[in-house]
């Protein structure tokens, strides 16, 4: 039988909801696979709405689940739904959604709070010993949830290939083990089930980010 793996989105749009060549290259992968995707988001308002072409909030309110739809093409679920115990995997792409919507990283960083629909998804991943794929922004619901856990955001030297460098830090602080890796490799967390990969966090070529999300796809549905 096909795996069945949740993904969850966070809007759509790299400033405001989930990246969408992220979110592309994950359903792309399972579905070379021959993984069944079912995507699910919350049913909530986006913190803010930003115009993408001038990179400003602009004053519109969007919701997550339907902004969502647009990129699983209006096959979507409401996150208040899932049931772990009928999925082999979850899977997180990045984006700011995911500091914005799905956690208060954006504003508050180690200090933040996670949606209750978003953590009680993962808890239930997590105990049920069945593997997590996180990307770019996401690993850091991780690195709040699940103290000493390992993860890769890609570098903790910020530079020009690695401007959100600051990340790893900030998560060691919360007590997780950060792992420095190029942008086409993961980090797999054995213990926790965690595979992770840096994804946009890198400025690489776009089809960079498509292989390393491509090796954490395989990961996921290897321990899955």
């Amino acid at each position: 039988m096909a795996k069945r793996v949740a993904v969850v989105l966070a809007g759509c749009g790299v400033f405001d909801g989930s990246e969408v060549h992220e979110a592309s290259a994950v359903l792309v992968h399972l579905s070379r696979a021959g993984a069944q995707a079912e995507v699910y988001a919350p049913n909530i308002l986006q913190m803010h709405v930003v115009d993408h072409v001038k990179g400003q909030p602009t004053p519109e309110q969007r919701n997550v689940l339907v902004e969502s739809a647009r990129i699983a093409r209006g096959n979507i679920k409401d996150l208040a739904t899932l049931d772990v115990k009928g999925l082999d995997a979850l899977i997180i792409p990045g984006g700011f959604g995911v500091a914005k919507n799905l956690s208060t990283w954006a504003t508050q960083g180690k200090n933040c709070s996670i949606s209750k629909e978003v953590e009680d998804v993962l808890r239930a991943f997590h105990a049920a010993h069945k593997p997590i794929g996180l990307c770019c922004i996401s690993p850091v619901l991780a690195a709040k949830i699940f103290p000493g856990c390992e993860v890769t955001v890609g570098h903790d030297t910020e530079c020009e290939q690695w401007p959100y460098a600051k990340t790893a830090e900030a998560m060691k602080e919360l007590g997780c083990r950060h792992v420095n890796s190029q942008v086409t490799e993961v980090h797999v967390d054995a213990r926790n089930r965690l595979v992770t990969t840096s994804a946009f966090m890198c400025n690489a070529p776009i089809h960079d980010i498509h292989d390393g999300i491509g090796k954490m796809v395989r990961e996921v549905l290897r321990l899955a």
